[in-house]
């Protein structure tokens, strides 16, 4: 048999198919509720280190000389706290790119906006992290360097209210798709609705400290172990 032949009768796997996989446009629900629930997973252990350990952890509310100093003690730990929440970012990516798998049969052009919507938040939150790196370069002038920091947090807190939108819109999906339990669709819409009142407020009162979007803690939770357990019974192809 001439290697011609054997190439008729036993094709070579597609060039495409490891572009295919990934390619979120051509991800099965089944695909885009794991991929969905593992970046979130690994969302929330980034953040709890790279907000609440590293960044948070070093700087002192109000206080520019102890939070510079504090900084400059531990150099490696705030860059590694910035990395990790760099790293967020692109898990923010990821997760419009599967929700948009999750959520298309449902309404494809709202799940494009709900995802369109995350990834600018992503680059928001990204211009945020900036202030961070130049907080960093501004060790030597501590009172500049803590202004660095609040404006980090100003443009972050402004950004949650963007994530807020996005929440909304999912909330809306979630309840209309008929596969996800109705409750988790209605704990996404209370986020979301925290997320926006703590934007309203810092409009209104700038001096206003966002609490609300704390409260969404226990939905944006049972949203995550739905989609990784939930989510194995959806549709693979």
């Amino acid at each position: 048999m001439t290697r011609a032949m054997t190439t008729h009768l036993h094709p070579a796997p597609s060039a495409t198919a490891p572009a295919a996989t990934l390619n979120p446009f051509r991800w099965s629900q089944r695909t885009g509720a794991l991929v969905t629930g593992t970046a979130l997973t690994a969302m929330v252990f980034l953040s709890i280190f790279g907000y609440f350990i590293a960044i948070n952890g070093l700087v002192t509310a109000g206080d520019a000389e102890k939070t510079t100093d504090a900084i400059s003690a531990s150099p490696a730990l705030w860059l590694a706290g910035i990395g990790a929440l760099c790293v967020v970012v692109v898990l923010d990516v990821v997760a419009a790119a599967g929700t948009y798998a999750l959520f298309k049969p449902v309404s494809r052009v709202v799940s494009a906006v709900a995802g369109l919507i995350r990834i600018a938040f992503a680059g928001w939150f990204m211009v945020a992290l900036s202030r961070l790196v130049v907080a960093f370069n501004n060790l030597d002038t501590p009172e500049v360097a803590l202004a660095d920091i609040d404006s980090f947090s100003s443009i972050w807190n402004t950004a949650l209210g963007l994530f807020g939108v996005h929440l909304l819109l999912i909330a809306y999906l979630s309840i209309r798709s008929g596969f996800m339990p109705k409750v988790f669709g209605i704990l996404i819409g209370l986020a979301a609705i925290g997320y926006i009142a703590d934007l309203i407020g810092l409009v209104v009162a700038p001096a206003f400290t966002p609490t609300f979007g704390l409260f969404g803690f226990a939905g944006e939770t049972a949203m995550i172990f739905w989609l990784l357990i939930g989510g194995r019974r959806l549709p693979h192809s």
